[in-house]
């Protein structure tokens, strides 16, 4: 098996198309723009040289359509482009319908894999068929992002320092899919030999609703009321109520206190919580800017608040101001340590 990070794809096409991918993980952008880069250079026509499948409808038996469509040969185009979702066949199914073909692949198709997650139970693992090539589609770091950011208004003549792209990535949670489709708003807000700043950053990238209850939190942090109901204004506008707000904030809480609990490495502890591995880094940030005295308060407040609107002792809009009024307001100096 050969394994490439996804950043290196597109230079592992120079030499040619291997005759069979595996595209793992949870970077859907990767993905996506990694079929992308094979139809752009192996199809000429997509309606004669591709077939897609479920991997849901390939049972047993059905597994022989997938076979013969990677077995025949293109119309026009240079290569035979045949996609597979989330297909996770038993090892019994791989012996019986599968490895013959995984052994002798037809060298004028591209047979791709796209797969949400790596198989559990019985599900034979195709990273260890023979001629496979695993392409790692895992989140990528901050670096990455970062530089892809970068790379993309540069190659529109964009002039964007760190700050801007870093702004960027923050926003978006390192999520990719996100990422990109807000960096291409800034490049048409730009224009191509442009320039942008932090503030045309703030005016254009739409900040996910968990980024925007990272801020929140952090308002809490450092006791900036002014902040903390400026967001929560702007969330409100946008149709968040205060059971959205409170829940939000309390799942928050939750989660800074298991991390801040756990001791793993960011990739583990993502791994456990099913989070993103940034929102793991981000959040153990914010976990450090809390004593555990305060941060179980203003958890407890939260959930306290939830629970009095379930009961009917209070409105939402009265927990929320409850719960406020508690976490910014009491100021003993046991609560508040």
């Amino acid at each position: 098996m050969l394994t490439v990070k996804f950043v290196l794809f597109k230079k592992s096409l120079e030499g040619g198309a291997a005759p069979i991918y595996l595209f793992e993980g949870e970077e859907e952008y990767f993905k996506q723009r990694g079929e992308e880069m094979l139809r752009e250079k192996f199809i000429a026509e997509p309606s004669l040289d591709c077939a897609a499948y479920e991997g849901a409808d390939l049972k047993g038996g059905a597994m022989t359509a997938l076979v013969a469509a990677a077995q025949s040969f293109p119309f026009i185009s240079q290569k035979r482009l045949v996609k597979v979702t989330d297909f996770y066949p038993t090892e019994k199914e791989y012996n019986a319908y599968l490895k013959s073909y995984f052994e002798d692949p037809q060298p004028t198709t591209v047979l791709l894999i796209v797969n949400s997650a790596s198989p559990k139970g019985k599900g034979f693992d195709l990273k260890k068929a023979p001629n496979v090539t695993f392409v790692d589609c895992g989140r990528a770091d901050e670096e990455t992002v970062m530089r892809w950011i970068y790379t993309r208004f540069k190659r529109e003549q964009i002039y964007a320092d760190t700050e801007v792209c870093e702004r960027v990535m923050r926003y978006c949670l390192a999520d990719m899919s996100r990422v990109a489709g807000e960096t291409e708003k800034l490049v048409a807000y730009a224009g191509r030999g442009g320039k942008l700043t932090s503030d045309d950053v703030d005016a254009i990238v739409f900040r996910d609703t968990d980024y925007r209850i990272y801020e929140m939190t952090g308002a809490i942090s450092a006791g900036n009321y002014t902040k903390y109901a400026s967001v929560m204004a702007e969330l409100k506008a946008k149709g968040a109520d205060e059971m959205n707000l409170l829940n939000g904030l309390c799942s928050y809480f939750r989660s800074l206190f298991e991390i801040a609990a756990m001791k793993k490495s960011d990739a583990e502890t993502a791994a456990a919580l099913g989070m993103k591995e940034y929102a793991i880094k981000m959040s153990r940030r914010q976990a450090a800017a809390f004593t555990p005295i305060r941060l179980k308060k203003c958890y407890t407040s939260l959930y306290r608040a939830i629970g009095s609107v379930k009961s009917g002792r209070l409105t939402p809009e009265g927990a929320l101001l409850r719960a406020n009024a508690e976490i910014f307001f009491d100021l003993k100096p046991n609560n508040r340590a």
